[in-house]
């Protein structure tokens, strides 16, 4: 053994070969934390003072090759000033390089996950072999930052600048047959055979048949491109990343631009760009949201793995109801392999079922993500009925029906008398109390909600609804089945709206004042994009649909008539009383005409700017900034009261169901994060100046006035860390 720690080994294989394990202690996965680094260090060391060595394969012991830095360390870092970042990262250059100058031949053999610092170690080995079901990329800039340990230096030196623009920009996650294709792994085989690959190349390197040394010369000058070529590639590609990545996203950019000031520099000078890049985005308000979303990501799927341990199988399920929702839910468990039914009492529903189904199964085949025998093999997941004859061996139903108590509680008391004494009940209601739906149920226990979101194949949410009666096994069952789906699960608890509905009509009632206050809608849309949404409020109201927006609003305003009942007649209340609903019938705000792709395209109109003069009572001359509080502190402060009233259990779901479920920007964090981000002190000083105005909507809560005055945060506040290694 020529080193031992905690996370990494090495010994001599055959004699002459040095085989580098990571393997690290306690844990399911390989990271690259400070401390791993430091030992990275010292096996570099014993290896450079090793005589007799004719290579090194470095490999790893669990499943996955390297899933990155240490990303529970970030905030803490980048608490540092840039000169700190620079030099830890300077320092790591250096460390990496030397494992680049060894004096054998180098191979990595990646047999899982190789991503962001797994990808860099990666890198600098002379070669790479990868296995078939392996995965390799740098997801940096989805965090706000660039790749800041060769990344940005290494990749385009091996797979051209193109290629590295795409991967480093978009912060794609490759399989091995692309990996291989644009050259950045150098062999793709089986998981069996992969350590004998990679002992294959050291050999052949050693014979002559590769020349490892022209491999570190590429590596190590600038990049073969003419001056013509480099404005070509990078300039066309800066164009393109800021369509896509928008203006509240300065890592994208900010990487190709670190590739293109590198281009024409050697390794070191080319690693320096890199470092100050990686400092200066590292200090950004939004890497710091970006990461702490990466951190309550993490936190939602721990809490939801934890109900899942504790969760019956779930194998069988079944939706009530065949509509579009209905046929979404089909196919989204039917796609993730877990059987389900759908019923419905109309023939014709269930062609709606199946047809949404079938649509969206010929958009996968149609871009080539899944085959025409997968196509089949969904399909055959789905099985139409009329009637409860198979619903004995089902483990969950989803009831889908309309949105309506009276309706949802016979099919809920009808179905419960049809299935198993263990089979658990769960209600995609987007308002109506669980409590009172399961007022009727001989079995409330084994009931819940399960709050998709629309559409289901693309809303990453679902709300488990926890009523008074719930078991701790109906939520557990409900949440693994979420999971299987794919969807990230948030268990909330039983109110009007929930969490996600609850907190977004209090956004639409500071826009219904707006308007009330002469604030053009059009302009309210463009200001709350521009600040960050993917949709305006007017728009969203579009999207959702007036009637369903007008229902909640009233489930709302009979739950919180302190705040959330309307005097006189509203905005929304114009569109719906002119039968204006939306998209679902071409009209609301807008109205929609078919892009080229056969999507609804809003269009101006006259008619509805005319129909909403009649709700205007003043005409206020409203700043932007105004405008964006008006909206925002409503929005803000019904989240702190779903936090402070137990509705949702830590301000990380709290954050992660707004992100997920109505689209709040990410880069902002999330409402909690939003209000830190200000200062609570002078959130509160806000949201008290305007309720003075506006009303109980915009007052904030006396335990939010005394976090202000006690100086408390939702999130506690980074230590700056001591060191980087």
């Amino acid at each position: 053994m020529l080193y031992q720690g905690d996370a990494i080994r090495v010994e001599r294989q055959d004699g002459d070969v040095a085989l580098l394990t990571l393997d690290l202690k306690d844990e399911a996965i390989n990271k690259l934390s400070s401390s791993v680094i430091g030992q990275l260090l010292e096996a570099v060391e014993a290896l450079e003072n090793e005589a007799g060595l004719k290579g090194l394969i470095v490999a790893s012991a669990k499943d996955v090759f390297v899933v990155g830095a240490d990303i529970t360390e970030f905030h803490a870092m980048f608490a540092r000033d840039e000169s700190f970042l620079v030099d830890m990262n300077t320092r790591i250059h250096s460390l990496f390089n030397r494992i680049e100058d060894l004096p054998f031949p180098t191979v990595t053999a990646l047999n899982g996950l190789a991503l962001g610092g797994g990808c860099e170690l990666s890198l600098t080995t002379d070669f790479r072999v990868m296995a078939e079901t392996a995965q390799i990329g740098l997801p940096e800039t989805k965090l706000g930052i660039v790749p800041g340990w060769g990344g940005c230096v290494r990749l385009p030196r091996l797979i051209g600048a193109d290629n590295a623009i795409e991967w480093i920009a978009g912060g794609t996650q490759n399989d091995a047959a692309t990996a291989f294709k644009v050259g950045a792994v150098d062999a793709v085989v089986p998981q069996a055979q992969l350590m004998d690959a990679a002992r294959d190349l050291i050999d052949k390197a050693n014979a002559g048949d590769f020349d490892y040394r022209a491999r570190r010369v590429e590596k190590d000058s600038p990049l073969k491109l003419n001056a013509v070529e480099q404005m070509m590639s990078f300039e066309t590609a800066k164009g393109y990343v800021a369509g896509k990545a928008g203006p509240h996203y300065p890592a994208p950019i900010e990487s190709i631009r670190v590739i293109q000031k590198g281009a024409g520099e050697g390794r070191e000078r080319a690693q320096a760009i890199e470092a100050q890049a990686f400092a200066k985005l590292a200090k950004t308000d939004v890497c710091y949201n970006l990461v702490g979303l990466f951190m309550n990501d993490q936190a939602v799927k721990k809490k939801a793995k934890r109900y899942e341990k504790a969760a019956k199988a779930v194998e069988q399920t079944a939706v009530l109801g065949a509509g579009i929702m209905g046929g979404g839910i089909a196919y989204q468990s039917a796609y993730k392999g877990v059987p389900i039914l759908m019923k419905d009492i109309k023939p014709e529903a269930i062609e709606l079922g199946l047809n949404e189904a079938r649509k969206l199964l010929t958009k996968q085949l149609e871009r080539g993500k899944l085959s025409q025998t997968k196509l089949a093999e969904v399909l055959g997941n789905i099985r139409p009925t009329l009637s409860y004859g198979d619903f004995g061996n089902v483990d969950l139903v989803v009831e889908a029906v309309v949105e309506n108590p009276r309706i949802k509680s016979a099919v809920l008391t009808e179905v419960e008398a049809n299935v198993a004494e263990d089979t658990i009940l769960a209600s995609n209601t987007s308002t109506i109390s669980i409590d009172r739906l399961a007022a009727d149920l001989k079995r409330p226990e084994n009931f819940c909600g399960m709050h998709f979101f629309n559409p289901v194949h693309r809303m990453p949410l679902v709300e488990v609804i926890r009523g008074a009666k719930t078991s701790d096994a109906a939520v557990a069952a409900t949440v693994a089945y979420a999971r299987q789906m794919g969807k990230t699960p948030i268990v909330v608890n039983d109110c009007p709206g929930f969490l996600v509905n609850r907190v977004l009509f209090p956004y639409f009632g500071g826009f219904s004042a707006l308007v009330e206050h002469g604030v053009d809608f059009e302009r309210a849309d463009k200001i709350m994009e521009l600040f960050g949404w993917p949709m305006g409020p007017a728009y969203l109201l579009d999207v959702v649909g007036i009637d369903t927006a007008v229902h909640a609003s009233e489930v709302m305003a009979e739950g919180f008539p302190d705040r959330m009942a309307h005097d006189g007649k509203s905005a929304i209340q114009v569109m719906m009383d002119n039968q204006r609903l939306g998209q679902k019938n071409g009209k609301g705000f807008y109205v929609y005409e078919e892009d080229k792709k056969g999507k609804p395209k809003k269009v101006h109109d006259d008619e509805a700017h005319r129909l909403v003069a009649e709700v205007v009572k003043e005409n206020r001359e409203l700043s932007d900034d105004e405008i964006i509080a008006r909206m925002m502190v409503p929005l803000c402060m019904e989240t702190v009261r779903c936090l402070e009233d137990g509705i949702v259990g830590s301000p990380a779901e709290a954050d992660m169901a707004l992100i997920y479920g109505i689209g709040f920007p990410p880069f902002r964090g999330g409402a909690l994060r939003y209000i830190d981000a200000m200062g609570v002190a002078e959130f509160v000083a806000l949201a008290d100046r305007l309720a003075g105005e506006l009303g109980a909507l915009y007052a904030p809560t006396p335990r939010l006035k005394e976090m202000a005055d006690n100086g408390e945060h939702f999130y506690a506040a980074p230590e700056p860390a001591s060191s980087a290694s």
